[in-house]
């Protein structure tokens, strides 16, 4: 695990601990270790968040340190809810 992707699990953890709390399930997978799983995922950039449930399917690519952008792909904010 690179540093930047240990970096994405923990920031994505304090995320998901404070506002889904006993809600959610998080996977991390290695992609050098699974290449296939990488593929038919089609994870192209590391670190990656797939979220599955609930649909739309959505991806966010990065250390998940842009906090504003990890709670808008997760749905956990609305835009509107920014002051915009």
């Amino acid at each position: 695990m690179t540093t930047r992707s240990a970096r994405a699990v923990k920031n994505l953890r304090a995320i998901c601990d404070e506002y889904l709390a006993g809600r959610y399930d998080l996977e991390v997978i290695d992609i050098y270790q699974q290449p296939l799983l990488a593929k038919g995922e089609q994870i192209i950039a590391a670190p990656t968040l797939i979220k599955k449930l609930p649909l739309p399917v959505r991806r966010i690519i990065g250390d998940m340190s842009n906090r504003e952008r990890v709670l808008l792909g997760l749905h956990l904010v609305r835009s509107d809810d920014r002051g915009e």
